[in-house]
């Protein structure tokens, strides 16, 4: 697309910033083309790098002082209308895993598991604008009728966002990444993550079609371990995966991923996991992953599992054994004509490992156990161990 000729800078935008005023040029170009800079970002860095020049330019020919690194001013403006603004450089950065937002002037950063604020102060009008802009591509909304979203953005990472009242006073604000440096046991087992006798033992029971429940507390690498066993599946499987928002981010040969739906204003066109897990069944898996369970839909999941579906999930718990108590637990939830006496058993019989995950002080994340039921007793579903993590 041949670039539309522009007139020179007016001498009065010097007076701000040449970033500010290379990017309000770069937004009239891009309006006047029809150009959207998420869809077209060849385009947009076209046009960046072709208004940097231009103001250094105009910048010389009257002796006024031009940019000294105009790559770092077309990655500033790229950022500014392309991408999400003073934040674009966090999200770039690989080694940050979580960003968050308590308040414009609180801001921080998750790396190796550590938090640390970072050096950055918005406005609350930038918060929203930034809000608005991830959220555009995503169809959902938040407002006072739904103060809470969760999203997929484009590049996989998981926003959560809170607003006022339901929190005292500002925007709260989550994006949390995934980072394609762990992807595989094998990335897992170079990392320290698990010994190769640990991903020796979970990868021969996704090959031979067994039932997997990864447990841990938040930030423990729940997810990160679900999406190295996807990609431990033979590659003519096909799997389903079921989120309320997409966050493995994994792919496969033959692979469809679902995720749920917030109700309109009207309150109507909800998809829940529930409803999710039975449309799943009716698309042929050869394997069924939910991405975490935690209400009743684990009973929709249990009776997955029992006509012979081989499974994958996450679940919130604080040891392999309380992982099992609990997906006994949540199928109470659907409804009162579920017992105790069949989901026990149930349990027991369709899940054959639990790999539970734990993040220590230092922020080091490991899979402490992998547990195999081996029957019922008298304090409900027993399991014996059959790996323990170096340091467990």
């Amino acid at each position: 697309m041949p670039l539309p000729a522009a007139s020179a800078p007016a001498p009065v935008a010097y007076v701000r910033g040449a970033a500010a005023v290379v990017a309000d040029r770069v937004r009239e170009r891009l309006r006047a083309e029809g150009a959207d800079p998420a869809r077209d970002p060849e385009f947009a860095a076209q046009v960046v790098r072709a208004e940097v020049r231009r103001h250094n330019d105009f910048a010389l020919a009257r002796g006024l002082a031009p940019v000294d690194d105009e790559a770092a001013c077309v990655r500033e403006v790229l950022a500014t209308v392309a991408g999400y603004g003073p934040l674009q450089a966090y999200l770039d950065d690989p080694t940050v895993e979580e960003l968050w937002i308590n308040a414009p002037d609180r801001i921080h950063v998750a790396r190796q598991g550590v938090s640390e604020r970072v050096p950055l102060a918005l406005t609350d009008a930038q918060v929203r604008d930034l809000v608005e802009r991830m959220l555009q591509a995503t169809g959902r909304r938040v407002d006072l009728s739904q103060p809470f979203v969760d999203a997929s953005l484009p590049d996989g990472s998981r926003l959560h966002v809170v607003i006022p009242d339901i929190t005292r006073r500002h925007w709260a604000v989550n994006v949390r990444k995934f980072l394609p440096a762990y992807r595989s046991l094998d990335d897992l087992v170079a990392a320290g993550s698990i010994e190769p006798s640990g991903a020796a033992l979970l990868r021969g029971a996704m090959r031979d079609g067994r039932s997997i429940l990864v447990s841990g507390a938040t930030h423990a690498g729940k997810t990160t371990l679900l999406a190295a066993l996807i990609a431990a599946a033979p590659r003519d499987h096909r799997i389903v995966t079921v989120e309320e928002t997409f966050e493995l981010g994994v792919d496969a040969p033959d692979l469809v991923a679902l995720q749920g739906r917030q109700p309109s204003l009207e309150g109507t066109g909800e998809v829940t996991l529930r409803r999710l897990v039975k449309e799943a069944l009716r698309m042929r898996p050869d394997r069924l992953v939910v991405g975490e369970v935690r209400g009743e839909e684990a009973l929709d999941l249990l009776l997955a599992l029992n006509t012979g579906v081989p499974g994958a999930a996450t679940i919130h718990a604080n040891s392999a054994r309380e992982a099992l108590a609990k997906l006994a637990a949540l199928p109470l939830l659907a409804g009162r004509n579920i017992d105790a006496g069949f989901v026990r058993p149930a349990v027991a019989a369709s899940v054959h490992l639990v790999a539970h995950c734990e993040r220590d002080a230092t922020g080091r994340r490991r899979v402490a156990e992998i547990v195999e039921p081996s029957g019922i007793g008298e304090s409900g579903i027993q399991a014996r161990t059959l790996y323990t993590g170096a340091g467990a």
